[in-house]
């Protein structure tokens, strides 16, 4: 009867060095453009480094905003440089980890079909090309719907199209709506219009009509496993995947 103390502490020995180490887990907030290009990137990572990598995808405006309440996450991804700066002056980021990798443009988009033509230029009548509604992000808080409202009021367009502007949730949802004919426009990213086959690009909106698309990257935690993914965001196999996805890559 006294061994069997000793056989209890030798078999839980035995089984902790037999027993197979947890993964490490990392999960990222990401703007909702980043979806299909960032789950590709994560699936192969992955398998290659044996993490577990759990994401959330929304507007750059709610992630921050759940980032500011104490939301725990290891890595933030904006779609403008608004929100990350936000985030730096709270402190909630390490700012050293900050990085501009990647870029966009903004595309105007119609139902499959049903484009229209009209120059994306100053003084033209955008309001004139289509009927019914426009869709894109929030205009006030959507990183694209801040864009598009920026290009619109460059451009002389936005005070006779803004009372048929319908703002969303995120991009993807604006999308949603040009897919299923609810608005007869829309204003998304060019990575945006590319994924879909219910949706044409009526143009591209010229650089100089808004801010630069850039999606600035950031450690929220300080996990070395979180550090080792954002270095590998940056890197030419990640890249590859990006510019499949139509990103642009931001010169250092």
């Amino acid at each position: 009867m006294t061994f069997k103390p000793l056989r209890l502490l030798l078999i839980f020995l035995i089984c902790s060095v037999f027993m197979p180490a947890a993964q490490a887990e990392i999960t990222v907030l990401a703007a909702a453009s980043l979806t299909n290009a960032l789950t590709d990137i994560i699936k192969h990572y992955q398998k290659q480094q044996g993490v577990t990598i759990k994401t959330s995808f929304a507007s750059s405006s709610v992630l921050a905003k759940q980032i500011e309440n104490g939301l725990p996450a290891d890595i933030f991804i904006s779609a403008d440089k608004q929100w990350m700066d936000t985030l730096y002056e709270q402190g909630k980021i390490d700012a050293t980890s900050r990085k501009e990798v990647l870029g966009n443009s903004l595309v105007l988009i119609a139902p499959k079909g049903q484009g229209f033509a009209v120059k994306l230029a100053k003084g033209e009548a955008l309001a004139n090309a289509f009927d019914g509604k426009l869709c894109t992000g929030e205009t006030s808080t959507v990183p694209a719907g801040k864009y598009a409202k920026e290009a619109l009021q460059n451009l002389a367009m936005w005070d006779t199209i803004k009372t048929r502007i319908v703002g969303t949730e995120d991009v993807r949802a604006a999308l949603a709506f040009v897919e299923r004919g609810e608005c007869a426009a829309g204003i998304v990213y060019a990575t945006d219009a590319l994924i879909s086959t219910k949706v044409e690009v009526v143009g591209t909106f010229p650089e100089s009509s808004h801010a630069p698309i850039a999606y600035p990257m950031a450690l929220i935690s300080q996990s070395q496993e979180a550090r080792a993914f954002l270095d590998y965001l940056s890197q030419a196999e990640a890249g590859k995947v990006f510019a499949h996805y139509g990103f642009t890559r931001l010169q250092p």
